[in-house]
């Protein structure tokens, strides 16, 4: 019975995982916007969704290992690949953080971050109801 829930909820565990993760590559971004040579990354989100519900994610944030003496976390992919975003409009620093599009992708991520919690929300009450026999 518990696996039947728990299959119930896990596309939009991952979701919200990988929703999760890209407020905090965005903010990264953001975060970074006035560092000279900083290139912007994100990743894509159906992709990277269609890796973890397959299981070929491993459900971990990696840890960075820049050098030999560093020890290697278990986690050998991330939850979803990291990519660099092309600037529209090149910068003289070098740095491709566009403020605008970050902004506007930050916020649409938040937005359906809340709306996945929301149905989460939703799916547990109706569970709730149905096992008191409302």
């Amino acid at each position: 019975m518990l696996s039947k829930i728990d299959n119930a909820f896990l596309f939009q565990e991952k979701a919200l995982g990988l929703r999760a993760y890209r407020q905090q590559v965005l903010a990264g971004n953001i975060a970074n916007a006035d560092t000279p040579n900083y290139k912007a990354r994100d990743f894509e989100f159906a992709t990277a969704l269609n890796a973890a519900v397959a299981g070929r994610s491993s459900g971990g944030v990696p840890m960075a290992a820049t050098a030999p003496g560093h020890i290697r976390s278990g986690v050998e992919h991330g939850l979803a690949n990291l990519m660099y975003r092309t600037p529209t409009q090149a910068s003289v620093d070098g740095n491709t953080v566009e403020m605008h599009h970050q902004r506007s992708q930050f916020s649409e991520n938040a937005i359906r971050y809340e709306a996945g919690l929301t149905f989460i929300t939703g799916r547990i009450k109706t569970m709730l109801s149905a096992i008191q026999g409302q």
